[in-house]
């Protein structure tokens, strides 16, 4: 089962190559994330840890696009900024 560890260490990752690129900007959906880590579909998902995980690293100038009603599902989709500040 994914830890808040594993979605933070594959969301550094995400981030890690955006810088590299020289991106402006990168958008996740929180779906997407989820099976990068694993486990995901499935009865055993972890998608409210991976939705908090994508919320703590939102800074100025991020934008949630999109969110399920209940605000932790696989259609969270939040648009990140480049560089981090």
């Amino acid at each position: 089962m994914p830890t808040a560890d594993d979605f933070q260490k594959e969301l550094d990752s995400i981030f890690a190559f955006a810088k590299a690129k020289l991106l402006t900007a990168i958008v996740i959906k929180s779906g997407d994330l989820h099976r990068l880590v694993g486990d995901y579909p499935g009865t055993d998902h972890r998608m409210p840890i991976c939705c908090n995980v994508m919320r703590k690293n939102m800074k100025n100038g991020d934008e949630v696009l999109s969110e399920p009603p209940s605000g932790a599902g696989a259609t969270l989709t939040i648009k990140y900024q480049f560089p981090r500040k």
